[in-house]
């Protein structure tokens, strides 16, 4: 026993160190005023220290191609990042966009990434280009995948650039009042990643130095940032207030009582509300809304459903973008305790009016918060409703372990309710390695209800190694009871227990290889649905996917399927799934993109094979260009092509888009978008003019 106490202090003592080995930097302080000019000629910068820049890729570690001067900053109002951007060819300058938050290969990029809570799993970021627009965004779970970072959170800040043909200067100054951080007597630590994208030649420097063993997002994790001490700062409390006015004119074709015709029918609208955000403390955001205005969202894409499941979207709406990751309660995939889409939006994506909510974010003490409290009104068929949630979790023994607990509530005032309440943890034991355990129950009326059965439990387990290259993996054990029905969250399958494995190799390809990674993997998927007793789901896979330095890439995947159809499953009203039978079949999969640095590219995928009991086709074509650096077009065609020949059954679908923008500048913008679904016969089409001379004025 006396033996285990010391090898357990001893855990935990290694465990401290390496949490705290990295050395802290003291942040330069400006000595005199800066004016925001995209200059960097004031007298105060020439006092600072540029932070040392190394290549990130295509060759990790050597010494960047072209000269860069960054600059990192900061006084009692603001934190600035300035960069003076040498190019030694006139051609490497590319300012190809003005739009807000462009996300493209096709023109330089430079800017700051702020772990401001110095949790190691989120951070902000603020970047520019030549021509200064902004984009803004938020990380979370350390950047694991592409999928945790969002480019729809917008906060206030401000950017001047210049360019010539020897490069190009950018000055960027972020209010403290934008960043959230607990200061202790006026001093904070914060993470700090800085990094300079070069699109004309695919070229990563980066400050500090961290290895791509990650894979694409090695350059936006917390976890690797760089600490900074800032003396003499102190956080506020500021409060925005953003009143609304919407108008507008609605005609619509209804058909009339004898269904002989349809009846023109004009209705002009007008609606007002009120945003308001308030810090209430130094890291704890209050956010007031009401009659919530969301009609600046941009339209969901449309797309073919061709698989038993329901579709997924994504959150677009800003009102519940900051801090997000603390509202995360997921499982495998697309399956989570809370989904943001339940509030406001029904079954079919239309909006709900929502009357008003208050959303509290941030930090208390050790625990991070997030309070949700929303009220919809009633439409078509739905009774108003009342949405609820409160999400406590704390960072446990070393920088990366965090546990917690979730309590959710949707009520209708009539009887109606559904609650869940969860707990989880994600664990890292030593280096890349993490467990991840979570547990939850929901509780509604006309169910038992049992505080102590699995009926109405979700319960999760997952151990992975999180890296790119060498040798990685993933098993993920999963179960969903009887009873189980999160109505504030969102679940593709019903009472199930799923096991998912996944074994990888990669390797980050040395200096003679035309290829930057390359990474071959197996994986696997087996579900058992408790109903009917029976293998729902077993799928096996094996694919490689690559990346070329020059900037294009893609994978290609064999997939082996077994499938079990006990529901009705209608492709269409003319073709659906026989049910009651097992189905065994193959299919080849991949895709592959051109260079994103080009100013013309597409992106082409395919799945061809068996299909249940037939065969499937399926293509989809995204085109993109350029045209100046004031107009852009993007589109696809997606083809799929079904056919049964034992049924004599066949379905056809086509889905296109294309969306079109003139920007001005980086103020001023026109964008259409429009849609054809034929298998849903669906045409749509919308043009968005926007104004925005500063963050949060906007027409």
């Amino acid at each position: 026993m006396k033996y285990a106490r010391h090898f357990f202090l001893l855990f935990l003592a290694f465990l401290f160190y390496r949490a705290n080995s990295q050395s802290i930097i003291n942040a330069s302080r400006l000595s005199g005023p800066v004016v925001l000019d995209g200059e960097l000629e004031d007298e105060a910068w020439k006092a600072i220290s540029p932070l040392p820049y190394k290549m990130q890729m295509p060759q990790f570690g050597t010494e960047p191609s072209e000269k860069a001067e960054v600059l990192l900053a900061y006084d009692e109002e603001y934190l600035y990042l300035g960069g003076k951007l040498c190019l030694s060819d006139p051609s490497y300058l590319r300012p190809t966009t003005f739009k807000r938050d462009a996300s493209d290969g096709t023109t330089d990029y430079f800017g700051i990434i702020i772990d401001s809570y110095r949790d190691k799993e989120n951070a902000v970021a603020f970047f520019t280009t030549p021509t200064g627009l902004r984009w803004d965004g938020v990380v979370w779970n350390d950047a694991l995948r592409e999928e945790d970072m969002s480019i729809d959170w917008n906060t206030f800040w401000d950017v001047a650039t210049t360019h010539s043909d020897t490069g190009w200067f950018a000055e960027i100054r972020i209010p403290w009042s934008s960043l959230r951080f607990q200061d202790k007597d006026g001093e904070v630590v914060m993470g700090i990643i800085s990094w300079w994208y070069i699109a004309a030649k695919n070229e990563v420097d980066i400050f500090p130095l961290i290895p791509l063993k990650w894979g694409s997002m090695s350059g936006w994790k917390p976890s690797r940032a760089q600490e900074f001490r800032f003396e003499g700062v102190r956080s506020s409390k500021p409060l925005y207030i953003a009143p609304y006015i919407l108008g507008g004119l609605q005609q619509s074709f209804d058909l009339n009582e004898e269904e002989t015709g349809y009846v023109k029918k004009r209705e002009p609208s007008l609606e007002a509300g009120l945003d308001l955000k308030y810090g209430i403390t130094s890291n704890l955001t209050l956010d007031l809304t009401v009659n919530t205005d969301f009609a600046q969202v941009e339209a969901d894409d449309q797309q073919v459903n061709l698989t038993r499941f329901d579709l997924f979207f994504p959150e677009k709406r800003l009102f519940f973008q900051e801090r997000a990751s603390i509202f995360d309660f997921s499982f495998d995939g697309f399956n989570r305790l809370f989904y943001s889409r339940k509030v406001g939006i029904n079954e079919d994506g239309d909006p709900v009016r929502i009357y008003g909510g208050a959303r509290l974010v941030g930090r208390a003490g050790k625990f991070d918060l997030g309070f949700l409290n929303m009220q919809t009104a009633a439409s078509e068929g739905l009774n108003p409703e009342n949405f609820a949630l409160l999400r406590l979790r704390r960072q446990a023994w070393n920088e990366n372990t965090y546990l917690g607990g979730i309590f959710t509530n949707r009520m209708d005032f009539r009887g109606n309710y559904n609650t869940t309440w969860g707990m989880d943890g994600i664990i890292r034991p030593f280096g890349d390695e993490y467990l991840t355990a979570r547990w939850a129950q929901s509780f509604e009326n006309g169910k038992t209800n049992e505080l102590f059965s699995l009926r109405p439990a979700r319960a999760y387990l997952n151990w992975e190694r999180r890296r790119y290259d060498g040798f990685n993996y993933k098993l993920s054990l999963s179960n969903a009871g009887e009873d189980y029905l999160p109505g504030m969250g969102f679940e593709l399958r019903e009472n199930y227990t799923s096991l998912e494995p996944r074994l990888a190799y990669g390797w980050l390809m040395g200096e003679g290889s035309k290829f930057l990674r390359v990474q071959a993997f197996l994986e696997g998927l087996w579900v058992e649905n408790h109903g009917y007793e029976k293998t729902e789901s077993a799928l096996a896979a094996a694919g490689v996917q690559f990346e070329a330095k020059k900037g294009w890439g893609g994978q290609s995947t064999l997939l082996m399927d077994h499938e079990y159809v006990a529901d009705t499953f209608e492709l269409s009203d003319e073709v659906a799934i026989p049910i009651g039978e097992e189905y065994d079949f193959f299919q080849a999969s991949g895709f592959l993109y051109s260079p994103f640095t080009n100013l013309a590219g597409a992106l082409v995928e395919y799945t061809v094979g068996q299909f249940y009991d037939g065969n499937l086709f399926s293509i989809g074509l995204s085109p993109r260009v350029k045209l100046s650096s004031h107009f852009e077009l993007e589109g696809y065609y997606g083809y799929n092509y079904v056919r049964f020949p034992k049924r004599d059954q066949q379905l056809a679908t086509h889905l296109a888009r294309l969306k079109a923008l003139y920007m001005l500048d980086t103020k001023f913008s026109i964008a259409a978008f429009l849609q054809y679904n034929s298998l849903d016969e669906v045409y749509a089409g919308n043009i968005r003019l926007r104004f925005n001379p500063q963050e949060g004025n906007d027409l």
